[in-house]
């Protein structure tokens, strides 16, 4: 059975003759009639009775028009919406991590949907950590994310889109508040609370204390700025943090580090050499343009 035996099918049974049917599907009667006999025996039922030149369907051709105009119904609205993902219009799937949740994200989706040519494309959003966000992007579930820089990924493009700096955050009473300067290792003093070792942020951190010698007390890891913050706003301990803007809403003292400065980049990632419709690769292009404000 093939799509063109069930259209064949619709027009015969629409018209009830075979001639006006034939001239519609701008094909010769006998090829149709032919066409229609292959399908009865296929289906091993006779879907039309003849009476002269007419024919009308058997009760068991109106059983089987139905399920014939269900088909071709889904054929078509299928078609459709490949056309409009082939075109200007369609579906880009993101994942972002928690912080770009607040700002970054929508402000960034609605300038792009703001855009002349761009008001229909049509947008989900995820928000997840980078691991599970680099799976999902490598099994399809996702077009771009926004998260940390993962190495030895050859098949994805990363490109920067924010530079955050990294503070230490104090409950607001903490004795660091009452220093004029304040350095990574006095880290080394208080608790610390920890992004979640797995996480890019976590990753990234540890590589700093790493590198400068130090080993904090972390007494707890909490996988974003929000859970750490509000820790440290309850006395927890201190942290070495992204300055986001949720810290804001935060009751924490924010400090900038003095004696040296660190920063966090967040990238987007997307799949390398790998087919995209065209409303996503116009919003890689248009995040691509944003580079500039970095």
């Amino acid at each position: 059975m093939t799509l063109n035996q069930l259209c064949y099918f619709q027009s015969v049974a629409r018209h009830q003759h075979f001639r006006r049917a034939a001239a519609e599907l701008n094909l010769s009667q006998p090829s149709l009639s032919r066409s229609i006999a292959l399908l009865e025996e296929e289906l091993k039922i006779r879907l039309f009775e003849r009476s002269g030149r007419n024919v009308h369907l058997t009760k068991y051709g109106e059983i089987f028009l139905a399920h014939a105009e269900r088909i071709l119904n889904d054929v078509a609205a299928s078609r459709g919406e490949m056309h409009q993902l082939a075109g200007g219009d369609g579906q880009v799937d993101i994942a972002y991590v928690f912080p770009l949740a607040d700002s970054y994200i929508p402000r960034t989706v609605r300038r792009f949907l703001s855009q002349e040519g761009n008001e229909r494309v049509a947008f989900s959003f995820h928000q997840s950590y980078t691991q599970e966000m680099m799976a999902g992007l490598k099994a399809g579930r996702y077009d771009v994310i926004f998260g940390s820089y993962v190495e030895d990924e050859p098949d994805l493009e990363f490109i920067p889109v924010i530079r955050q700096e990294l503070v230490i955050i104090t409950p607001p009473d903490h004795p660091l508040t009452r220093q004029q300067a304040v350095s990574l290792r006095d880290l080394q003093d208080y608790p610390v609370i920890g992004y979640e070792r797995n996480s890019g942020l976590g990753k990234f951190t540890r590589k700093i204390f790493g590198s400068h010698g130090l080993q904090p007390n972390i007494i707890c890891e909490s996988p974003d700025e929000n859970a750490i913050s509000a820790l440290v706003a309850e006395n927890f301990g201190i942290a070495l943090i992204a300055n986001v803007e949720q810290l804001k809403n935060r009751p924490v003292q924010v400090l900038a580090l003095t004696g040296t400065s660190l920063e966090h980049t967040v990238y987007m990632a997307y799949t390398k050499n790998h087919y995209t419709v065209y409303a996503v690769e116009k919003f890689i292009r248009f995040i691509q343009d944003q580079r500039t404000r970095l």
